[in-house]
């Protein structure tokens, strides 16, 4: 069997990157396409995968400079997938689905995102695949009937317990102090990212001067380049240590919702400042349901503090987020065990799931 996997973000490829090492192993075809972004490309050459990148440079802001990015790939995608011939596609950009349309290829797409946070996306994807595999908990409109869902998150893919372990030795090697926290900044130049805010750099000011007068050594993560006199504070590691890094965090600062989820995954305590607080499914289940992470809206600042502070002031804040984690672990699957199977199994594993819903915890 021939399976073709189109990545976009980091994300998507740490999701499946643990399936795709099994699947390999059963002699299964794999070719891998990407786009340029972020540390997407650093991933796979640190993984020894063998890719193709089809749009080597990043795309512009606009919604102009989206549609003809789309164009674009949907053009490099039509002689690869010719010539590939794979039985099966799988990603989470419209080229994937509307390609496999044309083409009678089978089609998966994967996301994390409610319908109606990536609406544009939706509407360029959904009416094309086949299958929207995603979180149970994930809404995707009006396109239910294609909807799989599955008792877990993309992030638990690659962060659950049957996958990631925490190594002290690698924080080790950065000679980091034993405590210390991590402000995440996000580039937010996505589709779904128009209008949306984070966090600025006086507000970042508030929050480095908030840690250091509790003695927490601060580390910058950013997407963008930052401000000269912010890069004292840049995070310098292997772009495949960021999860050992975060897993021994005191806490998450961010305007990332990815990221967020990670830190969730991993029972590190994460605070978001982002417009889209409140607005994303799998978010809004981990901090209502589990308390693993905290929503706040950038008009609201002061909220953002005073949340802080009064995680800060909890004496046994990592242990008590351990637990967090552990009570959100047992409600859900190991997610690349279930990935295998249902990719292997494709499409009978979709009536499987739509008679039996339930047979997915035997992948626990």
């Amino acid at each position: 069997m021939k399976i073709l996997f189109y990545f976009g973000h980091p994300a998507q490829y740490l999701f499946l990157r643990e399936a795709i090492k099994r699947l390999m192993l059963k002699g299964f075809q794999v070719k891998i396409l990407i786009k340029t972004k972020d540390v997407l490309e650093n991933l796979l050459i640190e993984d020894g995968f063998e890719y193709t990148n089809i749009l080597p440079e990043e795309r512009g802001r606009s919604k102009l400079a989206i549609a003809y990015s789309l164009q674009k790939r949907n053009l490099a995608l039509l002689p690869i997938l010719l010539s590939f011939k794979p039985n099966l596609i799988i990603g989470t950009d419209a080229s994937i689905a509307q390609m496999g349309k044309l083409l009678g290829i089978k089609r998966i797409t994967i996301t994390e995102d409610d319908y109606s946070v990536i609406k544009t996306l939706g509407d360029l994807a959904y009416p094309f695949t086949q299958t929207i595999l995603c979180p149970e908990v994930c809404s995707v409109g009006k396109w239910n009937e294609k909807k799989i869902g599955y008792a877990g998150y993309m992030k638990l893919g690659y962060l659950h317990p049957n996958v990631f372990r925490p190594d002290n030795k690698i924080v080790e090697e950065y000679k980091l102090k034993k405590d210390y926290v991590i402000i995440r900044l996000a580039r937010l130049t996505a589709h779904h990212d128009f209008g949306i805010k984070g966090i600025s750099y006086d507000f970042l000011e508030k929050l480095i001067s908030v840690f250091e007068r509790k003695s927490l050594q601060v580390l910058i993560s950013s997407e963008a380049s930052l401000d000269d006199k912010y890069k004292k504070y840049l995070l310098k590691i292997n772009p495949n240590d960021i999860h050992q890094i975060l897993a021994h965090a005191s806490i998450l600062i961010c305007d990332s919702q990815s990221m967020s989820v990670e830190a969730s995954m991993l029972g590190v305590p994460s605070l978001r400042f982002s417009s889209f607080a409140g607005r994303i499914s799998v978010l809004e289940e981990l901090e209502h349901q589990y308390g693993l992470t905290y929503g706040i809206n950038p008009v609201h600042p002061e909220c953002l503090i005073s949340k802080l502070e009064e995680l800060l002031a909890i004496d046994n804040l990592r242990e008590e987020f351990q637990e967090r984690k552990a009570n959100m672990l047992k409600d859900k699957i190991d997610v690349s065990a279930f990935l295998v199977w249902f990719i292997e199994n494709y499409p009978q594993s979709v009536k499987t799931m739509k008679e039996n819903p339930d047979y997915q915890y035997s992948f626990k």
